[in-house]
């Protein structure tokens, strides 16, 4: 039966999964805050020799750490002009790693500068994409929240809240939503820059203007 790999290195507690006919037949986790790319190819290259008729790459695209984005990207891109398969990207948000693996929830975490995002996904789709909300009004839609599960890959829940369960991206569940795809999607998926999820435009800081005369 065809193979999906997942690659998700976008959170300190990274990992690298393989699904075939719908059961993870390899997972390893590994964590780092800094050093994802010494760290991913030992486990990548065990993956690898499992698969005998891989059918596609996925790569968790965030929102999280850039870097850490940016290097499973490399590695999958690698692996797919080498292997000639797809590569495509999900967003992180989508696979929480947690018990009973709930199909509606939330995810939100801190987009930094005073502002907060919010991720509604539904049978492994997002509602209304990553929107970003200010401390106000964050706590205002947390107050207003359904019986649903939140979820935090930061190391604590915005604002301190209560009731909002700290978890991290799941390689092995974002592998089963990848490999539960058709192949008009994963082809959809794969024309698609694939790049890590912006949550807002990059902080540039100005150089003085500097005084002649």
């Amino acid at each position: 039966m065809p193979e999906t790999i997942a690659i998700e290195t976008t959170n300190p507690r990274a990992g690298v999964a393989v699904v075939r006919d719908g059961a993870v037949v390899f997972l390893q986790h590994f964590t780092s805050e800094r050093s994802h790319n010494s760290q991913l190819f030992g486990p990548l290259g065990e993956a690898l020799k499992l698969c005998q008729d891989l059918r596609a790459i996925v790569v968790g695209t965030g929102p999280g750490s850039y870097t850490g984005a940016r290097i499973g990207i490399a590695a999958a891109q690698g692996i797919a002009l080498s292997r000639r398969v797809p590569v495509i990207g999900l967003p992180s948000v989508l696979a929480p790693e947690t018990p009973g693996a709930p199909s509606d929830f939330t995810v939100c975490g801190d987009a930094r500068r005073g502002q907060f995002f919010i991720a509604r996904v539904s049978k492994g789709l997002l509602k209304d994409g990553i929107t970003l909300h200010d401390g106000p009004d964050f706590t205002r839609l947390y107050s207003q929240r359904s019986a649903l599960p939140w979820f935090c890959f930061d190391n604590k829940p915005p604002l301190d809240l209560e009731g909002i369960t700290l978890s991290s991206p799941s390689a092995s569940r974002l592998a089963l939503l990848a490999a539960a795809l058709t192949d008009e999607t994963i082809w959809t998926l794969e024309q698609q820059a694939l790049e890590p999820h912006y949550l807002a435009a990059p902080f540039v800081t100005k150089a003085k203007e500097r005084l002649i005369g």
